[in-house]
Formats: structure tokens, sequence, C-alpha cells
């Protein structure tokens, strides 16, 4: 086993993981510590270091609110430590490794966390990487600058720094898959076979990380999950990049909120200070994300996606059956055909007549569907593949056990393609970690070659999971029985609506 190896710059020392033949280095430092001076900068490069650093623990969590504190439901699946350590100081990676000797050349995933870009750390619990590694992935996950500290703009860091103005979080990724290739040779894997992947704003990351033309070359293939945001009933949505302008106004603001006239007395600021104000600020004016700033991010990601100008990878996407539901809100039927005409003026009588139209939600809400899964499926559909590069669609849709009858609530797949169940306090059963064991099989396949097909731990073929095109769709649904290939063409109301969405990414 590699419980021991060199990387650029220094020696590091992992530490057994639950299965003695998985060797975890923890706390690996990718990039400078991002405070004082390089408060909103790019990662600067990493000092080297004397001896054997020992990796056994994470390093701290990115400045956030604090996690674990309320009843929302995420504090009670994996936010369950208040007092997990919390630094400015957090550009860290992670890494986990089955590999016995650095010449195996084992295929590589590096992971985004989600959190909506201003929450989340790699050490939660769901992200365990053993179960991938003993699969023979080499996984690593990523730490990065979230919320104010991540995705300020401000004019006089665009006059002082015009090559990095903004989107430092992402430039944190970026630095991180950057390591990736240059070190991960030192502990048995590919750099030539890396797959970015992440979840909700992780799975925003990997589609900002795809658009950003600087990153050519650096990974192979990518899984996007539940990050196709776009509702077919709205403008607008979550992770469209805001303008440069717009953002520096908004940070702006946000120094005169701080009570601070230039940049160097905003970088002198306590970090929990400036964390607190953030919290308070959000409170009235916008958070601060993605921003169009012309260098790291170019365009909207997902129009990028379907005119082919993101990088030319395969793609695994999809979502959980209940999460963020798209629907018309109206108190009766003339309301609902006013606004059915307003929205698609020419083509409303046509979507009037589908009769899920006038299907109900729940009370004063009409024609629900899953704007994740639009997305998803339009891009697939009518993205343009110039490099050979295949698509393949999931929907996450088993039954989630608990007293609170969650549903398949956002991000509860994560146990499943983690196989991490035996870590939640769900009461799940067998038929839960088979479907767990099979859902983190077609993940390690994809991560391996491309391909997700392949067979169970006892040798028996898995259902065959085909790419999802327009003209032959293949939809994977995760199932309270197991994996189920759906083949079967969308109803005309949900291509109707898949159109819609691809209309408005055009």
């Amino acid at each position: 086993m590699i419980r021991e190896t060199k990387v650029e710059n220094g020696w590091l020392r992992g530490i057994e993981a639950a299965d003695p033949r998985i060797t975890a280095f923890k706390g690996i430092p990718f990039a400078a510590p991002p405070v004082g001076k390089n408060r909103w900068r790019a990662p600067q490069p990493c000092e080297n270091w004397e001896g054997i650093r020992e990796a056994s623990r994470f390093a701290p969590i990115s400045v956030q609110d604090t996690p674990g504190i309320g009843d929302i439901i995420y504090n009670h699946e994996w936010h369950v430590d208040s007092e997990i350590p919390m630094d400015e100081d957090c550009l860290y990676l992670n890494v986990w490794t089955g590999a016995k000797n650095k010449d195996e050349k084992l295929p590589v995933l590096v992971w985004f966390f989600g959190g909506g870009l201003q929450w989340g750390y790699p050490a939660e619990m769901e992200f365990d990487g053993e179960r991938l590694a003993r699969r023979g992935v080499v996984v690593v996950s990523v730490n990065y600058r979230l919320n104010v500290f991540g995705f300020l703009a401000h004019p006089e860091i665009t006059s002082q720094q015009p090559e990095a103005p903004a989107n430092f979080g992402s430039l944190d990724q970026q630095a991180g898959i950057q390591w990736v290739v240059r070190n991960i040779a030192a502990f048995g894997g590919d750099p030539g076979n890396i797959t970015i992947a992440g979840q909700s704003a992780g799975g925003g990351s990997v589609l900002s990380q795809m658009a950003c033309p600087k990153n050519a070359g650096l990974f192979q293939k990518a899984v996007i999950m539940s990050a196709m945001v776009r509702s077919p009933y709205e403008e607008g949505s979550i992770g469209i990049p805001q303008p440069l302008c717009e953002a520096e106004k908004n940070g702006q603001n946000f120094f005169d909120f701080l009570g601070v006239s230039n940049l160097e007395e905003a970088r002198a600021l306590d970090a929990l200070f400036i964390r607190d104000k953030y919290a308070e600020y959000a409170n009235t004016f916008p958070r601060m994300f993605t921003v169009l700033d012309g260098v790291f991010c170019v365009g909207d990601p997902l129009i990028m996606l379907l005119q082919g100008k993101c990088a030319g990878v395969s793609v695994m996407a999809g979502n959980t059956a209940d999460e963020f539901p798209s629907f018309l809100e109206a108190q009766n039927e003339q309301e609902l055909e006013d606004k059915v005409k307003e929205l698609f003026s020419e083509k409303a009588e046509t979507f009037l007549a589908f009769p899920e139209t006038r299907d109900m939600f729940e009370e004063g809400k009409y024609a629900r569907v899953s704007g994740l899964e639009c997305t998803a499926k339009a891009l697939f559909s009518y993205g343009k593949k110039e490099n050979g590069q295949k698509y393949y669609y999931y929907r996450f849709a088993p039954d989630i056990p608990g007293s609170d009858n969650p549903g398949t609530f956002h991000s509860c797949d994560l146990w499943f393609f983690f196989e991490t169940l035996a870590k939640c306090w769900r009461p799940y059963v067998g038929r839960h970690y088979d479907l767990a064991r099979k859902m983190c099989n077609y993940w390690a396949n994809f991560i391996k070659t491309g391909d997700p097909n392949g067979v169970d731990a006892d040798g028996s073929p898995m259902p065959e999971w085909k790419p999802y095109t327009k003209e032959e769709p293949c939809e994977m649904i995760f199932t309270p029985d197991g994996p189920v290939v759906s083949n079967e063409k969308e109803t005309p109301f949900k291509a109707f609506l898949i159109d819609k969405v691809k209309a408005g990414c055009e």
C-alpha cells in the first residue's frame, strides 16, 4: 500500500482507511493560504515543507455559517458537528487510493461538494471516498472558498488584478484540478484519465470548469448531479453568471455595509467578522455567486454546452425525482390559461391541450414537471457533440425511509453514489444497500472508461445503460427495486417542455 509518497512540495504520510487496503491522505495543501494580501486573489503557489507531513485529518472547512445549527434536514443528515474546525486557511484536498505502487495509473475522480457556493465542505461524511477507491478509483475531494470569500467582485479588485477579478472559489477548484494533473501519479493515479464531478453547486462548478477555455485537456469526463437548473416556466434561473459590472456594484455595496473604504481595509478585517456581516447583508441584499468576468467565466455554461463550446467530454447527469419541481401557479382555470398564453404565446393552445397541463401537484399548482430533468434532456438531445462524447441520463426515484417522510429530497442520492449509507441515521435495509452498490458500480465504471456499464459484485451483468439521444432516449431510473432502464419516447407534454427549455438556452 502507498502509505507515504512525495508530491511537488514534499513528503506526505497517509493513514489506513477502515479498509486497510485503502490509504487516505487528508489535508494536503494545494495552494498558499488565501489570507491577508491573498484574500480575494487567485490561489497562489504552495510553499514546500520539510520532513514528512502528516496527512491523517481533514483540514479546516472554508469560512461559512456555522454548520449544524437549526432544524433543516441537512443538519440531521450530515452537518452534525457544529464544532468542526473552520479557518480562512482552507485550500486543502484529500486523496483516497488503493494503489499498491505509483505505477498503476488508476482512473481519478475529482469531487466538488455542493452547498449553493455558500456552504459545504469535503469532510461531510457522505463524501467518504473509500468505497470508490475499493473499485480501483483514486478519489480526490477539493475544498474551495465560498460566499463572499470566494465570489466577491469589486471595482478595485478588477483594477488591481484584471487577470483574476472574481470567481476565486472557481479558481481554487481549477487549481485543485491542476494539482491533480501534476501530482496524482504519486498516489498511483493516471493524470490522463480524470473525471470531475459534483452535486448541486458542485455540479454547477463542474459546468463552470467545463466552460472555462483555459481548462482544455485537464479532464476527460464529467458528472453533473442535480445542477442543470432551468425552469420551462420562468425566465432566468439559478446558476446563470452575473455580469461583472452588476457583481462589482454588489461588492461595493458590501464594502459600504462593512464600513470600509477600500480593498486594503477590507483585507485587514477579521474573517469571522466578515462572515457574520455577510450573513446579515444577505438578509436584504443579493448573495454572491459566479461572475461573468470574461477571464475564468466567459458565458453561461448551459448555453455553451448546448452550442458545443464546453470541454468535449462525455457526461453523466441526472436528478432526484422530487427535487425543485417546476409548476404553474394559478388560483383557477382562467388564471392558468392567461399565464399559459403569456408564457407560450402562439403555442399556448398546444400546451393547454395536454391533459398534464391541468393536473394539479397541489392546490393552485398546475403542470408539475422536473425542470432539472427537462434541462438535462434538452442539452443531451440538442447539444453539439464534436468529439464523439456520450451523454448518460439518470433519475433517482427509490423510497427514502425515515420518520420525516422526505421523498427523494435534494442531495439524498449522495449516500448511494458514494455507497456510504451505513453512516446515515435513516433505517436503510438490504435493497437500499443493493441499489447503492449498483449505483456506485455504474459511477466507477463511467469514471474508468466513460461507459457506466459492467457487472455487479457477483459477476452478473447490470441493466444496460445506453446514452441518451433525442432519437433513442435511454433513461436509467434508480427505483426501490433497483436500476430499471426506460427506452420510451418522451410524452408530447414533456417533449414540448424540453423544447421550451432548449429554446431558452439558445
